[in-house]
């Protein structure tokens, strides 16, 4: 799977610009990709797992392309001198690129990994499960949800998993902003017998920056 990630070290962001990040670089080269969006000629969202993904780790800003969208990304690294965030413009004085093949999947190895920003797996379908369920049951809903959150993020990235794929979580609930509205996300870690490249992004919104990973070292 190949993997590109551009990073702009000298500007500091809130994490709750991610999706203020996404409309800009949206606004600048959506028109000759929609990749950069995921919204069709309608305006209606394309259903997939995103190849191009906005975050701020640590308040710094990152794009991260997966196949495509990372070949897409590495073609416009020059074209990138500035961000624009509320009106303010951000000159780009240092960025870095950086871009790898990973072989992802089952391993005969356990890792675990931390959620950089929050992991929002619950939608409309699985919340009332969720509240209804005891500890156990929470537990066993939020493992289950993850496990195909990372199947998601397999097929996207050309990987499809014969194996079983085995997870254990340690997260904890945290309210999150999202368009506006308060949301139920999970802070935390979880072990998997799954490699995962740093800053993917798990469950919904990822798009955002919403439930990006780092592997524990």
């Amino acid at each position: 799977m190949h993997l590109t990630t551009l990073s702009f070290p000298q500007i500091r962001l809130s994490r709750r610009d991610g999706h203020k990040l996404r409309g800009y670089f949206a606004g600048l080269f959506g028109a000759e990709s929609d990749l950069f969006h995921n919204h069709g000629p309608d305006g209606k969202s394309i259903r997939r797992y995103p190849l191009i993904q906005y975050k701020i780790l640590r308040g710094m800003p990152v794009l991260l392309g997966l196949e495509a969208g990372g070949r897409l990304l590495a073609a416009r690294f020059l074209k990138i001198r500035q961000i624009e965030i509320d009106g303010i413009s951000f000159p780009v004085l240092q960025k870095n690129m950086e871009s790898e093949d990973y072989s992802v999947g089952v391993e005969d190895t356990l890792r675990q990994y931390r959620f950089l920003n929050p992991w929002m797996p619950l939608n409309e379908e699985n919340y009332s499960k969720y509240e209804s369920a005891d500890s156990a049951g929470k537990k066993r809903l939020l493992e289950s949800i993850l496990n195909r959150n990372i199947q998601a993020f397999l097929t996207a990235a050309g990987h499809f998993e014969k194996e079983r794929i085995m997870v254990s979580l340690d997260v904890r609930e945290k309210r999150v902003q999202f368009k506006n509205q308060p949301m139920r996300g999970f802070e935390g870690r979880f072990v998997s017998n799954v490699f995962l490249p740093d800053f993917v992004g798990l469950g919904k919104s990822v798009a955002r920056g919403f439930g990006a990973i780092e592997l524990v070292r």
